[in-house]
């Protein structure tokens, strides 16, 4: 036996992996301490700050004010302005993430195929998403307004008898918003649903073709599947954004005409920065949160159970 062989007793040998050796290399826990403290600082206290707010008649200004219970909350129910702007606000968010999803996942199957051009047509759907909203909707309200470009080209083409006051109609106004908006974000939407495409292997579409099986009913069957992360991933920013939308609103029609168009959001700001009325605005504000984490809990919870089942 070699002079330099050294051997180990029984029980000292201790693996690299070993829970020893992990408890040694682990970092503290306390390198995570100035980040929790800064989230505590910039999200967890003005939220509890803003909850208890809800409760009084503050005014935003006056530092004496009154705790008055629940009456913000009971009064919404009274308050016809707040309903109507929680209807448009699901009415927007459910029309955003139909109509959104279905052009963008159109969208993503044709830049998805062969075509020469694909690679500046995945570009050019994708460059409206990148512009600010609020820049958007600008652009938007000059286009849309009654001697904008849509109603001149209207009458251009011989259509003048469709010429409309598109952003002045209460029936049009909310539409238009919805417009808007998926024009900015199907391109958003037909990204991520092409990076789902592409995940897909090669082999699986040249079974399908060999097996003889049609276009639809090789999306449905194979591709549909496949995509449910995506679909996921894509419902739910859709949802939560069409629920919490203000930008474009705002720019577009300022809620208006009358309160036509009005979101929860846009009514946020109007009770707190014109009517003086934090108490109440905070206490929407505070039901806004609560839909917003009901909807996406709920949605999260049925796509990925639909998620699993199609893998």
């Amino acid at each position: 036996m070699s002079a330099d062989l050294q051997v180990r007793p029984p029980g000292r040998t201790v693996s690299p992996a070993s829970p020893r050796r992990r408890s040694r290399v682990a970092p503290p826990w306390w390198f995570v301490l100035p980040a929790l403290l800064l989230f505590a600082f910039v999200v967890l206290v003005p939220s509890a700050r803003g909850i208890y707010y809800a409760f009084t008649d503050w005014d935003g200004l006056d530092p004496d004010f009154a705790l008055i219970g629940l009456r913000n909350f009971t009064d919404m129910l009274d308050d016809g302005d707040a309903l109507q702007a929680v209807w448009h606000t699901l009415v927007i968010a459910v029309a955003i993430t139909v109509i959104q999803n279905g052009i963008g996942l159109l969208l993503a199957l044709g830049v998805n195929s062969m075509i020469k051009t694909r690679n500046f047509l995945r570009v050019l759907l994708f460059a409206p998403a990148v512009i600010t909203p609020i820049v958007t909707a600008y652009l938007w309200r000059n286009l849309l307004g009654p001697d904008g470009a849509v109603n001149s080209l209207l009458g251009m083409v011989g259509l003048g008898s469709w010429r409309q006051d598109w952003l002045g109609d209460p029936d049009l106004a909310l539409w238009m918003v919805v417009l808007v908006v998926v024009w900015q974000f199907a391109g958003y939407s037909m990204v991520i649903f092409l990076a789902g495409l592409q995940s897909i292997p090669r082999e699986i579409y040249e079974a399908a073709a060999i097996d003889g099986t049609g276009a639809v009913r090789r999306f449905w069957s194979i591709v549909r599947p496949l995509l449910a992360p995506a679909i996921t991933i894509n419902l739910m920013l859709s949802i939560i954004g069409g629920i919490k939308l203000f930008d474009q609103v705002y720019a577009l029609t300022g809620g208006g005409p009358g309160h036509a168009t009005d979101t929860i959001s846009t009514l946020i700001y109007k009770d707190a920065f014109t009517l003086g009325e934090f108490g109440y605005s905070i206490a929407l504000a505070v039901v806004l949160t609560v839909i917003v984490s009901i909807v996406s809990a709920g949605q999260f919870v049925v796509l990925n159970r639909n998620e699993k089942a199609a893998s």
